[in-house]
């Protein structure tokens, strides 16, 4: 489960953002873009309650749109992390989307969960009506053996 974070919707990014994950071949399964309410908030982020940065992130997080994502395709949650660059921003690699457009980790600028479980987790979360279900055999035919 992927979301771009609320500065980068207003920011402009997101267009770059799901253009990454599309040219490296994943699929797009579901999408929505919402301003997230706290209960939410609180559910997905419940395991960093008690850091001191959690006020901020939940600010941060509900200053604006936030758009939802799920990404299939193989090694999606893996190499999705990838694409996305190092939690903190000034440690990602140039041509990573954290490298490439930000800099405080107070203002990172996309979410990619860190395993398939946490993955599903969140899907759950964020999108309990569930993901489209659909084929597509010409594109997949280029993309995998």
């Amino acid at each position: 489960m992927y979301s771009i974070r609320a500065g980068s919707v207003e920011r402009g990014l997101t267009g770059e953002i799901i253009k990454r994950f599309e040219q490296r071949g994943y699929k797009l399964a579901a999408i929505k873009i919402l301003k997230a309410p706290e209960t939410l908030l609180k559910a997905h982020y419940a395991d960093l309650a008690g850091k001191p940065f959690f006020p901020h992130l939940m600010a941060y997080m509900q200053s604006g749109p936030v758009v939802a994502m799920v990404w299939e395709g193989k090694e999606a949650v893996k190499t999705g992390r990838v694409m996305l660059g190092a939690t903190n921003p000034l440690a990602s690699a140039p041509g990573t989307i954290r490298g490439d457009y930000s800099i405080d980790i107070g203002h990172n600028i996309v979410h990619g969960s860190d395993s398939v479980e946490s993955a599903n987790k969140e899907i759950g979360l964020w999108f309990p009506e569930g993901v489209v279900e659909y084929t597509r055999p010409h594109v997949d035919a280029l993309i995998y053996e």
